[in-house]
């Protein structure tokens, strides 16, 4: 058995007998102890390669045996500063995968949790009272959607009044008017001497014949507007 092996064995039996293993928050922190105690150590080795590089340096070819062993020592801290560097990766792969491991169990736990917690509400729940309880729903919905149609409808005040009659009459009204209109208009007589052959002055009658005006409907006066310009330019 290797010495690692004999030390976390001796390491972590203490805590396995009382609890059955360490948790992983225990777990990791001992990693993350273990990351820097290494990472003092690579540190440190590189500070030593390079005071070996000077060394080597220093001596050159003038000694080249302190030169030498200069160099093989920076060879021997470049090896374990490669061996630290796998053990790095190592420790920081296993960190992170009990990192994951601890997370997934959380994860799991609380959705157990969740699990239970509905189980428990849905204990209390009848799934006929649910469809009752829906249907009710749905009726008192469209008991709202007719009340509110039936309020935003147009009251039809008046409505029972036929429309037609209604303008029958008011067409009969209209026709009563123009009748009493045209009996309350009088054409002028046309006069029995004749005319003259040249344009002279205008008899009386014939100037009293252009004062003529109507005075009751628009259509009956415009009639009567064009037979005055008629017999006027007659007259003229």
């Amino acid at each position: 058995m290797s010495k690692i092996s004999k030390f976390f064995k001796g390491g972590g039996s203490a805590a396995s007998k009382g609890r059955g293993g360490p948790s992983p928050q225990e777990a990791l922190a001992r990693l993350r102890e273990t990351e820097e105690m290494l990472s003092k150590k690579q540190e440190y080795l590189e500070t030593r390669i390079e005071r070996e590089l000077a060394v080597a340096r220093q001596h050159g070819t003038k000694n080249k045996r302190a030169a030498l062993q200069a160099l093989k020592r920076k060879k021997r801290y470049e090896k374990q500063l490669n061996q630290i560097d796998g053990t790095l990766s190592t420790i920081e792969f296993q960190r992170e995968a009990l990192e994951n491991s601890h997370t997934n169990t959380e994860v799991l736990k609380n959705m157990g949790y969740a699990a239970q917690a509905m189980k428990k509400v849905h204990e209390n729940m009848d799934l006929n009272k649910i469809d009752d309880l829906m249907q009710d729903i749905t009726e008192q919905q469209d008991v709202a959607q007719e009340i509110s149609d039936a309020i935003s409808n147009r009251a039809a005040f008046g409505d029972e009044f036929d429309e037609d009659e209604l303008m029958a009459e008011l067409e009969e009204l209209e026709q009563e008017e123009l009748n009493k209109g045209m009996r309350d208009v009088r054409l002028p007589s046309v006069p029995s001497t004749s005319l003259p052959s040249r344009p002279g002055k205008m008899p009386p009658c014939h100037f009293a014949f252009l004062m003529i005006k109507p005075c009751l409907s628009t259509r009956r006066r415009a009639e009567d507007e064009d037979e005055m310009k008629k017999l006027a330019a007659w007259a003229s």
